[in-house]
């Protein structure tokens, strides 16, 4: 695991696995959020987007968390690992509301409003949209390594083996 990309629902936990895991191996990690989004909640174009993320992929290890359907192909095929939170709506709901007022790195600002219609709506069709196309990338990309997790004591689980495993090499 040197090239990992961490993917799932908004407010699944995919920055604070990818934290967790960033502690655990050492390995720099990027947030998808803080590559396209500025302080003031408005984004870089596209191809600013674009050479950041290039930048990283090149580096020769990195965990990167977050989805960004129009990057999800180049991630994958970059990567070694795909780690998949693959958790109830519900679950990903109560994240995404429990975030409010909240310090976080993996965005440049906090949010202290409830999160709009359109977001919610986004989370609340994920299974049906955003889950199927993860999906069926992850059937195109057998040859890495994939873990699914469908509960966070799976993911949870992981980390602490993969923490032995470290502690024990």
């Amino acid at each position: 695991m040197e090239k990992i990309i961490v993917i799932g629902c908004p407010g699944s936990g995919k920055s604070t696995f990818s934290k967790a895991l960033h502690e655990i191996t050492n390995i720099p990690l990027f947030h998808l959020d803080n590559l396209y989004w500025n302080s003031d909640r408005t984004t870089v174009s596209k191809s600013v987007f674009s050479q950041r993320l290039s930048q990283i992929l090149l580096q020769n290890t990195w965990i990167i968390d977050g989805n960004y359907a129009s990057t999800m192909v180049q991630r994958m095929e970059a990567c070694d690992t795909i780690i998949f939170l693959d958790y109830p709506t519900e679950l990903c709901l109560n994240g995404i509301y429990e975030r409010k007022n909240k310090c976080r790195s993996d965005i440049p600002w906090v949010e202290t409003t409830n999160p709009d219609p359109e977001f919610i709506a986004f989370v609340e069709n994920f299974q049906q949209e955003g889950r199927i196309q993860i999906l069926n990338l992850l059937s195109q990309h057998t040859q890495k390594n994939v873990f699914i997790f469908r509960t966070r004591d799976e993911a949870t689980n992981f980390l602490k083996e993969l923490t032995l495993y470290i502690d024990m090499h």
